[in-house]
């Protein structure tokens, strides 16, 4: 097959100007370790990875007990990669499976005397996320929980699916209940059979994740939280108020149990993350580090070592000076249970390389031409390759290496105008006009935009709000980033706080930046609005987790849902990215905000005043079709008896 033809080297040039694809790619977050986008050079520390996935083969496989719990510790100097090589296990566990996946980013640690507790929500928020066989991994473990329990009544039993199981769960356990016929009952005394130590409240829970409509109460009961009594009665798990010190006390011994169970089912890998966290310590003194390795030896000393296990690896990832002067000094074995697959030897990442600075860019660069269907002379331009290896030999951090890319990505400019009003109109007409791909879909983006546009009218009367002031939202643990941030001003003489997330990702995603953006009291807000496509709010059923948040958000909260439309968006991402590329046009921060005032480029922009109007009180139209009329194609449970298990196991299958 021939290769494509070459892209005019004017159209080529036109792209890079308009779009810089480094800005911001060395930092690595704990969103993009979930992501989908994830841009990697497998050869880069390709020993750690490595060593990882055998390890996960030597838990899975091995025959003896002793070998079923094994760690890694993994050190690196700031900006080497340690984030970015978790993240590579991840999406490679995500495409290929072979394990489940929990990643614990110890900057979530808000109170260290709660630890444990801390980490029993860490385990529970992971296995949130989407697995192999693209359903969330408790759902994994839940299906294969439930067709043991089918297996163990009928040995003919069809193996279903988790997507099978999810789309016929609801119909047959609401069924069940209205008769006062569990079918949790019934699956969890099968499996007690063979797992007589087990905790039936947890397998029940985890069943209960295959429910759509009780998925979101079953994970927030496994995390360790209470749920409303109504919530509890139906799932039938127990539900004690109890103070965070409780929980604290029997969250070892919850997260022993889940982690059991899950890895019997599939090898778990947990990471932590980043536990050289400053300026953070426990009542008695002691600093994260040393409470994380703690914690790591208990999960490995405590963990049920079955050599029916699929096995559990862990990784803790820190600094080289964290290890050799303070994990490395801790008594009692600790340093042999947080590195005991390497024999008390951390695996160190390495620096960037000629070769691999090379491939990092060619990699970077591959997504960014393809994504514009440009065809570059050679798969470094507008980089030379001697160029590259030269910047390798000087042994940069990965973080360093995309810093400098970012800097140099740059291509011969025509003569710019002389006055600085035409370099500015100059700039906005390229930027408006530049292929910036699905930018609809780019949460960080749009809120990027957004943001940089409230900043513009700071000082500012709009729908009569004064604009003060546009800051972060904190605390920063419980917001995780889906509140993208806060515009604080007056109103009437009152304080305005509105809370602004841009989420166009999925419902669970939804899910998640709804939970936080209605917590007005946490988040120090008068206002919580949702900014999202109305496609996308007219999928959300009415029946759905998502919708009785919206409902609370709009209805009880006095929030808002504003509708993401791409003609008003679109200026917005523009004038961004000017003043993103002001050094390219020769222009001046105070030029560029000068600019955008004389022109009201941001003041008439219809979704910033939209934002800060009134809101209206009203639900947006959603999807009004009941989930289970949709399911009647799968099932149909009116004939269902009270005979025995056998009998009841049947009408699943109908």
């Amino acid at each position: 097959m021939e290769n494509p033809p070459v892209s005019p080297i004017e159209v080529l040039n036109a792209a890079i100007q308009s779009h810089n694809p480094f800005i911001n790619a060395g930092i690595v977050k704990e969103q993009d370790v979930w992501g989908n986008k994830f841009t990697d050079v497998p050869t880069l520390n390709s020993h750690a990875s490595d060593a990882v996935f055998q390890a996960i083969k030597q838990v899975r496989t091995s025959q003896s007990s002793q070998d079923k719990v094994t760690s890694i510790a993994i050190t690196a100097q700031q900006g080497v990669g340690k984030t970015h090589l978790l993240s590579r296990i991840r999406h490679r566990l995500e495409r290929e499976g072979g394990a489940l996946f929990v990643y614990a980013g110890v900057n979530n640690y808000t109170d260290l005397n709660l630890v444990k507790y801390q980490f029993q929500q860490t385990l529970a928020d992971s296995l949130s996320h989407t697995a192999s066989q693209e359903v969330m991994q408790w759902q994994e473990v839940a299906a294969a929980i439930a067709n043991e329990g089918f297996k163990a009544i009928n040995p003919n039993a069809p193996n279903l699916s988790p997507q099978e199981l999810t789309h016929r769960f609801d119909k047959v356990s609401a069924s069940w209940v209205a008769k006062n016929k569990s079918l949790m009952n019934v699956l969890t005394k099968q499996v007690l059979k063979t797992k007589q130590n087990a905790d039936p409240y947890i397998i029940r829970a985890i069943l209960w994740t295959l429910s759509e409509t009780q998925s979101s109460f079953a994970i927030k009961w496994l995390s360790g939280d209470e749920l409303a009594q109504s919530n509890a009665e139906v799932l039938g798990l127990p539900n004690p108020s109890k103070t965070s010190q409780d929980r604290e006390a029997e969250a070892l011994k919850n997260v022993q149990q889940t982690l059991n169970l899950v890895s019997y089912y599939n090898p778990v890998v947990i990471c932590f993350d980043e536990i050289d966290v400053k300026n953070n310590s426990t009542d008695d003194g002691l600093p994260t580090e040393l409470v994380i390795a703690d914690l790591v030896k208990r999960l490995h000393d405590t963990l049920e070592n079955s050599e029916l296990s699929k096995g559990v690896v862990i990784l803790t990832v820190m600094l080289p000076d964290t290890w050799t002067q303070k994990v490395n000094l801790m008594p009692g074995g600790t340093p042999d249970r947080v590195s005991k697959y390497t024999q008390r030897k951390p695996i160190d990442l390495k620096y960037i390389s000629g070769n691999s600075m090379v491939e990092l860019v060619t990699l970077w660069l591959k997504d960014f031409y393809e994504s514009r269907n440009l065809f570059p002379p050679n798969s470094c331009y507008p980089f030379e390759e001697s160029e590259l290896k030269k910047f390798g030999k000087g042994k940069p951090t990965v973080r360093e290496a995309l810093q400098w890319c970012a800097e140099n990505f740059k291509v011969y400019q025509p003569q710019l105008p002389t006055k600085p009003l035409d370099r500015f109109e100059l700039a906005l007409k390229k930027e408006i006009e530049a292929d910036i791909g699905d930018y609809l879909e780019d949460n960080s983006l749009i809120a990027d935009s957004l943001r940089f546009g409230f900043q513009t009218l700071i000082g500012k009367t709009l729908e009569g709000v004064t604009i003060e002031e546009i800051t972060e939202v904190k605390p920063k643990a419980e917001n995780k980033g889906w509140i993208n941030f806060k515009v604080i001003g007056t109103e009437g003489g009152k304080v305005v706080k509105i809370g602004v997330a841009v989420i166009q990702s999925s419902q669970f995603s939804l899910v998640a930046g709804l939970k936080r953006l209605k917590e007005y009291e946490i988040f120090d807000l008068t206002r919580g609005c949702l900014v999202r496509s109305q496609s996308k709010i007219e999928q959300t059923k009415k029946n759905s987790e998502a919708y009785k948040l919206l409902d609370q958000l709009i209805l009880e909260k006095g929030g808002e849902h504003v509708p993401l439309i791409e003609e008003q968006i679109r200026p917005l991402i523009a004038v961004h990215s000017v003043y993103q590329k002001r050094g390219n046009y020769d222009l001046t921060e105070e030029q560029v905000f000068d600019f955008i005032s004389q022109q009201q480029l941001t003041f008439e922009n219809p979704l910033l005043a939209d934002i800060l109007s009134d809101p209206s009180g009203r639900m947006p139209a959603v999807d009004e079709r009941d989930s289970m009329e949709l399911l009647e194609d799968f099932l149909n449970p009116s004939n269902i008896n009270e005979t025995d298990d056998s009998d009841d196991l049947g009408e699943l299958f109908n």
